[in-house]
C-alpha cells in the first residue's frame, strides 16, 4: 500500500527524499481517486526501493495540497530532490505515472 503522509512528515518523506516520490493528493469522498487508488499500490509494489508512492488525504492535511496549487483531486505530483518535477491531474492509465516516475529514476 501507499505511504500515509500528513502535514506533520511531509518534510522528511517527500522533500527530504533522496529517491523519487510520487504523492497522490486524494480524498475519501471523491470517486476517481478510488479509481486510482489500486493503482497506486500497484506501483508501490513495483518501485519498491527505488521510488517511494505516498498519498495524502487533502480533506484532514490540507497545508501541503494549499501551497502546490492542488484544486482538483486526484493530483498526483512526483517529486525529486524537493521540487515537482511532474504533475497528473484526473485519473490516468497506470503506465502513464509509470512513465512520469522512470523518467526521474
Amino acid at each position: 500500500m501507499a505511504l500515509e503522509v500528513t502535514d506533520a512528515t511531509f518534510n522528511e518523506v517527500v522533500l527530504q527524499s533522496d529517491k523519487p516520490v510520487m504523492v497522490d493528493f486524494w480524498a475519501a469522498w471523491c470517486g476517481p481517486c478510488r479509481m486510482v487508488a489500486p493503482i497506486m499500490d500497484q506501483l508501490t509494489a513495483e518501485y519498491e526501493g527505488k521510488a517511494t508512492i505516498a498519498k495524502v488525504d487533502v480533506d484532514s492535511n490540507q497545508e501541503f495540497a494549499a501551497k502546490y496549487g492542488v484544486r482538483n483531486i486526484p493530483t498526483v505530483l512526483v517529486f525529486k530532490g524537493g521540487e515537482v518535477v511532474e504533475k497528473q491531474v484526473g485519473v490516468a492509465p497506470k503506465a502513464t505515472y509509470a512513465q512520469k516516475i522512470d523518467a526521474h529514476l
